[in-house]
């Protein structure tokens, strides 16, 4: 036990403005003995994990932020999958913000989909079930380049929205025209948008695993993240942080939303599938809340709120939460990525996700709340 608590502390990295960095909580959280964290642990190679947690204090009227990295870095690359549909509701809101005549109940629909929704039901649909259709109508309305510059603005680099998510037309730099409802019988549309041509990224872990299907065949050779959406550790905690406490940036870093916008894009985050009338037996509460309740199917209790958003895909799962416990006035951060991909085969559906990816974030979550109600403020 000495010897792999002495081999964690060497690759845990602590941020804070304090001069005198407190003991790290990361060692002990990621020292348990629990087998949902030591099998993992004890093959960190293959998992490639990532977190950052994020303790927060108050000080008169200050927020402050203590970091504690666990091998985050953005030159290594991972699947940020789902997550990115968190920059493109907060890039969405602020564009509504910038026209008159829309608003978060403005109807539309994208030319040639038959689905007409609202930019309040694409945003309630991407926290709450993780909807890919959701999200790419909001790709349509922003654009890829435009999307990537909003947050980049407020200084949340790196960043590298791309792409699509899980539709033929993923990867298409021109977006496709949108109708807006302007009243019951006028209707707007947009023109399209062409976006930059997509550049091969250059990073660590790019090309990963032995092989991957292509064409439903199998195709021997690493598979080639190059072209997919890029989006770190260390960025998705910048934008949860900037959404939950925009007070404890300067403006120019904070995101040009109006409070009722905000206010609903963080009841969106926290709001339980049920609660918006999805069959709550195939969408329990914990459907994508993978920190402290994600391995169990149970009701999550009404005091803990978590603002979050996840992602899985390829062999990735990726959680970026905040956590909130308001019957013992306990708040935190965390955010985490784990690769469980043991055959080391990209795109076979075969992925340890409820065997291993899950119940490691989830009791991870547990332990560092453990250490957040025992923690002196």
């Amino acid at each position: 036990m000495l010897d792999r608590f002495v081999s964690l502390s060497l690759l845990v990295l602590v941020t804070s403005c304090s001069s005198n960095p407190p003991t790290n909580p990361l060692v002990q959280a990621l020292s348990s003995q629990n087998t949902k964290i030591k099998n993992v642990m004890d093959d960190l190679e293959e998992h490639e994990v990532q977190i950052r947690y994020t303790q927060i204090d108050r000080r008169n009227d200050s927020i402050i932020f203590t970091d504690f990295d666990f091998q985050v870095d953005e030159n290594n690359y991972f699947y940020p999958a789902s997550t990115v549909k968190f920059p493109a509701a907060v890039a969405a809101l602020e564009k509504l913000n910038e026209i008159d005549s829309f608003s978060i109940k403005t109807r539309f629909f994208v030319e040639g989909d038959s689905v007409q929704t609202t930019f309040a039901k694409s945003i309630s649909e991407i926290f709450s079930v993780s909807d890919n259709a959701a999200n790419n109508r909001l790709i349509e309305f922003l654009g890829q380049d435009a999307l990537n510059q909003r947050i980049q603005k407020r200084g949340v680099p790196p960043i590298r929205i791309a792409h699509r998510l899980s539709t033929n037309n993923a990867d298409d730099v021109t977006t496709k025209p949108l109708v807006f409802y302007l009243n019951d019988s006028t209707t707007s549309l947009s023109s399209p948008i062409i976006n930059s041509a997509i550049n091969p990224l250059d990073l660590n872990r790019i090309r990963k695993g032995i092989g991957f299907i292509a064409d439903e065949s199998y195709q021997e050779g690493p598979f080639n993240f190059s072209l997919k959406n890029y989006y770190p550790i260390k960025a998705q905690s910048a934008l949860l942080k900037r959404i939950i406490f925009p007070e404890a940036f300067p403006k120019e870093q904070q995101f040009n939303l109006s409070v009722n916008q905000r206010k609903y894009l963080l009841t969106a985050m926290h709001t339980l599938p049920s609660k918006l009338g999805y069959d709550a037996e195939a969408f329990y509460d914990s459907y994508v809340k993978f920190f402290m309740f994600g391995d169990s199917t149970e009701p999550m209790p009404k005091h803990i709120k978590i603002y979050n958003k996840v992602g899985y895909a390829y062999g990735t799962l990726t959680d970026c939460a905040y956590i909130k416990d308001t019957k013992n006035n306990v708040d935190f951060m965390v955010t985490a990525t784990i690769l469980v991909n043991s055959n080391g085969i990209f795109n076979d559906n075969t992925y340890e996700y409820d065997e291993v990816g899950i119940p490691f974030l989830a009791q991870l979550g547990r332990e560092l709340y453990q250490m957040e109600l025992a923690r002196k403020r």
